[in-house]
């Protein structure tokens, strides 16, 4: 049986320190900051980028290096017969793409399996905790690939901003409407579906936004994900950027409304978090597998 290794890169969320633990390998994302390189968790931690981002800072996301691409997959296969390479979803970010280029060459050919499964952040740690799995039960690099590919689909989440001036910055919505959202204050909720970032609904407040999540995953489960039934068959995720309290306050209110559910907490990845800045609140919803 060959021996596969699980590589992604840190628009999960997944800290060096976690991989390390899960045994698995992370290839950090580059920022740029004020035209000088950073990369996340390494030289750019989740509280030194928030100080950077309300201070004003230039701050603009970047894909890896194919040079630090191929670095690390020649380190992996020193150890390893296949590479099961998990990048952010294709939808979102070119490194996806670039990381299929590379794998065409002959020295990886058969060696290393890229994954478009249209997930970033917590859908992509779910993804990685799912391919550990199979590759546990003892999958190859291909029939991971395909397991994970085929559910690609099968999840929800839902983002509510607080505030509109970084999805301004970053030419997500012109600069009247920010400004008429701010005056209302509007607080708008995205969608990801399909690996694609979209407009979902407004809220006027904090528990409005909530109510409206909560609502949108009840319904993604009742007419998606076969209902709530016991044992639940979807896990269900809180996501944040940098207000820790208030994501433990909205794992409380979730709990109470789906009891019995699994109810998993991490942080927004840094990618995330550039385009719609700190104060943001998330719930997501996966099939289990």
């Amino acid at each position: 049986m060959k021996k596969v290794a699980i590589m992604t890169d840190s628009n999960t969320g997944i800290t060096q320190k976690e991989a390390s633990e899960l045994g698995i390998f992370v290839l950090p994302m580059p920022f740029m900051v004020e035209g000088e390189t950073f990369f996340e968790d390494i030289s750019l931690t989740q509280e030194e980028f928030f100080l950077k981002q309300e201070n004003g800072l230039d701050i603009v996301t970047s894909q890896p290096s194919p040079e630090s691409v191929m670095t690390l997959w020649n380190e992996i296969l020193k150890e390893y017969d296949e590479i099961v390479h998990l990048p952010m979803s294709s939808a979102l970010s070119g490194s996806c793409e670039t990381a299929m280029i590379l794998a065409r060459e002959e020295e990886y050919e058969g060696k290393v399996y890229i994954v478009d499964n249209k997930r970033i952040s917590v859908l992509q740690t779910q993804a990685i905790k799912d391919s550990l799995m199979y590759v546990k039960q003892g999958k190859s690099g291909q029939e991971v690939k395909d397991l994970l590919e085929a559910d690609s689909l099968n999840y929800s989440v839902y983002i509510m901003v607080d505030t509109l001036y970084y999805l301004k910055k970053g030419g997500r919505i012109t600069a009247t409407a920010a400004a008429l959202g701010t005056l209302l204050k509007i607080k708008p909720i995205l969608q990801i579906q399909g690996g694609k970032l979209d407009a979902f609904a407004k809220a006027r407040t904090t528990n409005q936004g909530k109510t409206t999540m909560m609502n949108a995953i009840k319904n993604d489960i009742q007419t998606r994900f076969g209902g709530m039934v016991t044992p639940p068959n979807v896990t269900l995720h809180v996501a944040y950027t940098k207000d820790l309290d208030a994501a433990m306050k909205l794992k409380e209110e979730l709990s109470e409304e789906f009891p019995g559910h699994i109810i998993n907490i991490q942080p927004l990845s840094l990618s995330i978090a550039c385009h719609i800045g700190p104060g943001a609140l998330a719930i997501a919803v996966t099939q289990n597998v």
